[in-house]
Formats: structure tokens, C-alpha cells, sequence
């Protein structure tokens, strides 16, 4: 979608729809890249706070999403889709979800969503993602919306942190690339560079990239994003 006069830009109903707080607002992100990629997508659901989310249910919801990916995507298409190429993708706070759904393994030994093995994926695209929870819950992301997903701060409740910070567990399974954009308003770079740098995964900054850029087609970020799921899935070299 280019932009018209007198009409929106694909970016302003990205920020638009990002106020739902559901899928809605990376439903466009998810068909683009689908077409872009040739590859089957989809878009998971998982109780948000204030809906039946938030301590563990966000973080089981999203859990259970993927578990069952492969048999759900065999059911629908037969044949047609290979889950041996699985990419785990998040933007934001559903960024943090990816990373942390891939590091399940990595979990302690009783919490929520725990497996015994690393998750049999190719790895994962976190776009602009909440890598970091304790470091966003300091800077007050999202209207506090760490603590309200935790039940509260990293001294109040730590052993949460330990159960669902990205940054506390580690690399992820497979290969993880991070997009971030220089001028992200809502997150950071420097959490971006911070968690890729201690878990050696790899980041890709977009200059001058806002914190929507990321999942929208006409952006500068595009072909970064369209390349790393074609280097991370295995249909680039």
C-alpha cells in the first residue's frame, strides 16, 4: 500500500489498529509477509491482562499456540506445509513471546510452559521485541505493562522475572535474528543491542526506523525482514 493523499499509509493503520491490543494489528504485517516469503503464516491469539491474561496465561496461551502449530498446520494443508522449517516471529510484546516461547528449555525446573528439550524450530524473528522485562518495567514501557502482565516489579516478584524474561534465560533454539529500528520510540535500541550481545544472537538495525517500521511493508525494513525469515527458514542461502 503506497501512500495517497487523503489517505492512510499502511504505517498509520498499523498504529491504529496496534491500539486493540489483539492480532488486528499484525494481521496486515502477517498477508505481506505470507505473499512476500511464499511461506504458510499464522497469526496466534493468547489472553491479554484485563481479558483472562496475564501471570502464567499470557505466557501458557502462547505456549500451547506453537506446541500445536505443526499438527494444526498438517490438519489444514496437508502436505503443502513443511514443519520442519518452523520460525517462531513477534513484534513488541509479542516479540518478547517468540524469544521467550523458544527458550522454554532454558526454564526453571517448575514454571509455567517449562520443556525438556529445545523447541524443534529454525529459530526466531523478534521485531523490535521486549527482550529485556525488568529493563522495560524500569522505564515504564507500555504504561507499566510488564508489571501488569507479572504482578509486579522484578523485587516484587522475581522468580516471574526468572520464569519469563527473555534477557534472564538465554539464547533462544535455533538461530535468532533481532530487527530493531535507530528511532524507536516505545523500546530502546540499546535493550536490543544489550540482549544480543549476551546471548550472541544477531541484530539488525534499521536507521532512522521508528518502533512500527518493523511490520510494515512500505517501510525501509522490509527487505531486512523479508531476507532474515528466508535465511532463518532455509529457503535462502
Amino acid at each position: 500500500m503506497r501512500h495517497q493523499p487523503g489517505r492512510y499509509t499502511f504505517h498509520d493503520l498499523l498504529r491504529e489498529h496496534a491500539l486493540a491490543h489483539d492480532r488486528q494489528h499484525a494481521a496486515p504485517f502477517a498477508g505481506a509477509l505470507a505473499r512476500a516469503c511464499d511461506c504458510a503464516v499464522a497469526n496466534i491469539e493468547y489472553r491479554r491482562v484485563g481479558a483472562g491474561g496475564g501471570w502464567p496465561t499470557t505466557l501458557t496461551d502462547a505456549a500451547q499456540a506453537v506446541d500445536r502449530l505443526p499438527e494444526l498446520a498438517s490438519r489444514a494443508a496437508p502436505g503443502r506445509i513443511d514443519t520442519g522449517r518452523i520460525v517462531y516471529a513477534g513484534h513488541s510484546a509479542g516479540g518478547h513471546l517468540a524469544l521467550w516461547a523458544a527458550a522454554r528449555h532454558r526454564l526453571p525446573a517448575d514454571a509455567p510452559g517449562r520443556t525438556g528439550a529445545p523447541a524443534p524450530i529454525r529459530g526466531v524473528l523478534a521485531l523490535a521485541p521486549t527482550a529485556d522485562l525488568a529493563h522495560a518495567d524500569r522505564l515504564g514501557s507500555g504504561r507499566g505493562a510488564v508489571a501488569g502482565l507479572l504482578g509486579g516489579s522484578s523485587t516484587e516478584v522475581p522468580e516471574r522475572y526468572a520464569a519469563a524474561d527473555p534477557a534472564v534465560l538465554g539464547a533462544p533454539a535455533g538461530h535468532t535474528v533481532v530487527v530493531h529500528g535507530t528511532h524507536d520510540e516505545a523500546l530502546p535500541l540499546d535493550m536490543a543491542r544489550a540482549y544480543t550481545r549476551t546471548t550472541g544472537t544477531a541484530l539488525v538495525e534499521i536507521p532512522h526506523g521508528s518502533h512500527f517500521d518493523v511490520i510494515d511493508p512500505d517501510s525501509t525494513a522490509w527487505p531486512h525482514i523479508t531476507r532474515a525469515l528466508g535465511t532463518l527458514a532455509g529457503t535462502l542461502g
